[in-house]
């Protein structure tokens, strides 16, 4: 980002990107949210909380996304039984898209359901997996992608709806044996179809809402996007 700031606090539109988010979060949960802090955490907290009310969980040290939840599993209020994991960076989901996610996993009653979307250049982000009937597999990382399984267009935004006694189930078992050395969140996916849960994705009609935002450019993209809505 060219900048000293924590990437969630540049502004679109005049106001931080992690704000976006959580008005998103509570047009769908009301005020249960747990946002998970690590960079400049303190700036982020002070910021968040001048607006809107939400629970947070410090990570101290960053060790992938599946620590990342794992360190705000204890503060997910105890009348929860779905989690939705959003991404900070993500700002241009809509309150619409994760409802109707919502519900296609509800009415399914799966234990876990991921949000896809296919893109022509799907360079750096992680793969979904399907077997020959189109039932989800698993997710793999780019960096431990074949060069067959580079080829698919399908990606794994990061947005995932959970049963939260599968996800603290799952998040117990898996390891950081991985290129990057980090928990990912991804496994949980591979892990729920080999233990013969229910598995599935949406994919969302269009792409632009799950762009991440990691450059300057990806910044001033996504303003433009917001201002034409």
């Amino acid at each position: 980002m060219k900048s000293n700031k924590a990437k969630v606090l540049h502004e679109i539109l005049g106001k931080p990107m992690v704000l976006h988010v959580v008005e998103t979060a509570q047009k769908v949960v009301g005020n249960d949210i747990v946002l998970v802090i690590g960079h400049q955490a303190e700036k982020v907290r002070q910021i968040v909380s001048e607006t809107h009310q939400v629970l947070f969980t410090v990570q101290q040290e960053q060790l992938g996304t599946g620590h990342a939840v794992m360190c705000a599993l204890s503060d997910i209020p105890d009348h929860a039984r779905q989690v939705i994991i959003l991404c900070g960076d993500v700002p241009l989901l809509t309150a619409d898209t994760i409802l109707r996610f919502l519900d296609d996993h509800v009415n399914a009653n799966r234990d876990l359901t991921l949000l896809a979307v296919e893109i022509d250049n799907p360079a750096g982000y992680g793969r979904v997996l399907i077997d020959e009937n189109r039932h989800v597999t698993g997710i793999v990382e780019e960096a431990d992608a074949t060069e067959q399984q580079k080829k698919i267009k399908t990606i794994n935004t990061g947005i995932y709806c959970v049963k939260k006694e599968f996800l603290s189930e799952s998040l117990g078992k898996i390891t950081p044996d991985n290129v990057q050395g980090e928990f990912y969140l991804t496994d949980i996916v591979e892990m729920g179809c080999k233990e013969g849960k229910i598995v599935g994705m949406v994919v969302g009609s269009d792409y632009q809402e799950f762009a991440g935002i990691n450059t300057v450019q990806d910044l001033i993209r996504a303003e433009q996007i917001m201002r034409n809505r």
